[in-house]
């Protein structure tokens, strides 16, 4: 079940756009997002891991993505929630790995592209991290204030989000312009 982010429970939202320049017909998030190559994943940032496509047992899609913020190793299982060719929304209930040990976070991914003209569009990557119970078990254990984690949190999301918008813009846009991934950046 979703947790609703507040203040009390907040650690990070962030939200970056790029430009695609290919029109809006022929940009297809999901599908995009939903057959997404390893290497392709990988080459959208330094700190991507490894990247998988699963699904749910009730059949709902799961992109499983595996990547470093800031500090923590984080293990992701998103599933799709909506998933349409100009909006993805994708909810998980995340490992985050340190040296103080292992807790979960919930991350909801939003992928959007909106129309700006007939050749081009906006296309924006918003992430918004929530703590869990056991996330706030963990911080109690380890004397951390949720203020701290939160800062942290944030600097590391921002930073993160902003190296892999513009590279997932362009891998997008190869995508709609040539059906192929694994073309020039």
């Amino acid at each position: 079940m979703e947790i609703l982010q507040t203040p009390e429970n907040a650690l990070s939202h962030s939200s970056v756009s790029a430009i695609i320049n290919a029109p809006i017909e022929k940009v297809n998030i999901a599908d995009w997002l939903l057959n997404l190559p390893d290497a392709e994943y990988q080459r959208c940032s330094t700190q991507h891991i490894g990247a998988a496509i699963s699904v749910t047992f009730d059949g709902k899609p799961v992109s499983l993505n595996v990547e470093t913020i800031g500090d923590a190793l984080m293990v992701q299982h998103y599933v799709a929630n909506v998933h349409r060719p100009d909006y993805c929304r994708m909810l998980s209930i995340s490992y985050s790995i340190t040296k103080n040990g292992r807790t979960k976070v919930q991350v909801l991914w939003e992928l959007k592209a909106t129309k700006i003209d007939e050749n081009t569009c906006l296309y924006t990557n918003e992430i918004h991290a929530t703590a869990t119970p056991e996330m706030f078990e963990y911080m109690k254990d380890h004397g951390i204030n949720l203020a701290d984690a939160a800062a942290s949190r944030q600097a590391a999301s921002d930073a993160h989000n902003h190296e892999e918008t513009p590279n997932f813009a362009k891998s997008i846009e190869n995508k709609a312009l040539t059906g192929q991934y694994n073309q020039p950046f």
